[in-house]
């Protein structure tokens, strides 16, 4: 059973965020190394396992917006930042959001500095999944420079899409500034795209952010959030 089949038969409207990274690896979508952590045992285990800095984020079927209950320490480097990093966020999200069931955090390999990116789609009755690429991180909502395709999209509209927003000339260079991986950002939008594609549950996606490298280095999904349709 699918991640979305599976959430569909619990009831669920949206996946836990370890799910959707499995969603993203089945159709080969970069992203960090990443685990669930149940306590804080689990926890040093896992970022020994994967390598320092590590995020820590809360994993809660009742937490959308994380961020705003505390639920996010970034930049975590040792055994002792990060016992006090899921102390910190079990204390927060207790406080903000009491009727939150914590079960357990997620701890996930931290990305080099790049260009954020937001590549996102609605569903429409009408016309199916609408796909969208721009600028992603705080500039999201404050540039509101995007481009949009319906779905499928191939090689050739991804490329148009980069070219079409206006951040494009961050993308290549600009003023000094390494140009980023552009072949792996419109990998990720033509896979995005069939991931739509192929189900039709989804009502709405946001890999937000996505952060693109320096050229030859490639792009990653740092965070990603489904809303699904319930039958």
């Amino acid at each position: 059973m699918s991640v979305v089949d599976r959430a569909r038969a619990e009831g669920r409207n949206k996946l836990y965020e370890h799910e959707a990274f499995e969603l993203l690896r089945k159709y080969a979508i970069p992203v960090p190394d990443y685990g669930i952590a149940k306590d804080e045992d689990e926890a040093v285990s896992l970022a020994e396992r994967i390598g320092y800095p590590v995020a820590v984020k809360v994993i809660s079927r009742q937490i959308v917006h994380k961020t705003d209950v505390g639920g996010v320490v970034l930049g975590v480097t040792n055994r002792d930042e990060l016992i006090a990093a899921c102390k910190k966020i079990r204390e927060s999200v207790k406080a903000r959001a009491p009727y939150a069931e914590i079960e357990g955090c997620l701890i996930q390999r931290m990305v080099p500095q790049g260009v954020e990116l937001i590549i996102g789609a609605v569903y429409d009755d009408i016309f199916g999944h609408v796909l969208a690429f721009g600028l992603g991180g705080i500039l999201t909502e404050l540039y509101r420079d995007v481009s949009m395709r319906l779905v499928p999209i191939e090689e050739e509209d991804a490329w148009e899409m980069l070219r079409e927003v206006k951040a494009y000339r961050l993308l290549t260079g600009y003023r000094g500034t390494p140009p980023r991986d552009l072949h792996a950002i419109v990998d990720i939008i033509v896979k995005f795209s069939r991931l739509l594609s192929e189900n039709p549950a989804i009502r709405e996606a946001d890999l937000n952010p996505v952060i693109a490298l320096e050229e030859g280095k490639g792009a990653y999904v740092v965070d990603a959030r489904f809303l699904l349709g319930i039958d």
